[in-house]
Formats: C-alpha cells, sequence, structure tokens
C-alpha cells in the first residue's frame, strides 16, 4: 500500500500487561491517520463537524498479525477504496518497518446531527481524487 501514512512511536500507555500493544489501540492509531489522511487532503473534518456533518464508523474488519512493541516505531497507511453516496471505504494497514502487522478494511457514514445518514459534502472527493 503506497498511499498516506502517518508515523507513530508505540509508548508504554499503548501496550498490556505482555508488553505488546493494546489490541483496541490499532483503531485508535487507524482513526488517528484517517483524520490526519483528511487534512492532508484539505478536509476539515472540525469545519464539516460544526456545520452538522458527522462521521460514524459502520463497520471494521480487522487482522492482527503480529504485534508491536514498546519504543516500535509504525506506519499506519490509509487508501480510499471506494466513495459511495453516505458511505466511504478505506483499506488501513500498520507496519513495522516492512512487516504487516495489521490490516483493516474501515466503513465511514456521513451522518447528520440526527444521526441520519446524508449525502458527503462535494469536498469529501478530493479524498478520491488523489488517493483512488
Amino acid at each position: 500500500m503506497n498511499d498516506y501514512f502517518m508515523e507513530k512511536t508505540i509508548y508504554y500507555h499503548d501496550t498490556d500487561c505482555g508488553g505488546v500493544v493494546y489490541y483496541a489501540n490499532y483503531l485508535k492509531f487507524m482513526e488517528e491517520a484517517r483524520t490526519q489522511f483528511c487534512f492532508s487532503r484539505g478536509v476539515d473534518i472540525r469545519n464539516l463537524y460544526e456545520q452538522g456533518i458527522f462521521f460514524v464508523i459502520a463497520k471494521v474488519e480487522i487482522a492482527y498479525k503480529a504485534p508491536a512493541r514498546y519504543l516500535d516505531n509504525i506506519r499506519v497507511y490509509v487508501k480510499v477504496d471506494k466513495l459511495g453516496r453516505s458511505s466511504l471505504d478505506f483499506t488501513q494497514e500498520i507496519k513495522k518497518d516492512d512487516k504487516l502487522l495489521v490490516t483493516a478494511k474501515v466503513t465511514w457514514v456521513c451522518v447528520n446531527r440526527d444521526f441520519k445518514p446524508r449525502s458527503h459534502p462535494e469536498e469529501m472527493k478530493k479524498l478520491c481524487e488523489i488517493s483512488g
């Protein structure tokens, strides 16, 4: 996967009693990378939020391949697969060097203040023009 990536250092608070990243923290890392990806492409999630446009996670499929450990440096990759009317499908990978640690398929849904699906704002197309 050669799309956008975010670098991250694993700290003690990211790990469990076994010294490896606690499995749920990978979801946080991927969320951070998706947010940074949007900002890097000129999509300001905060501005959309102020307009009553929100993005919720509708689905996550994740496979854990190998653990990351305290003080590892990892890369969290983001790629847009498909922009639907109200959904946005991502593929994400987490790697340490060239070693694949985690793969995931994540679906966002664009919703209004009542959490009802709504069409994406026009600016979301920026994510696909560069990524897709």
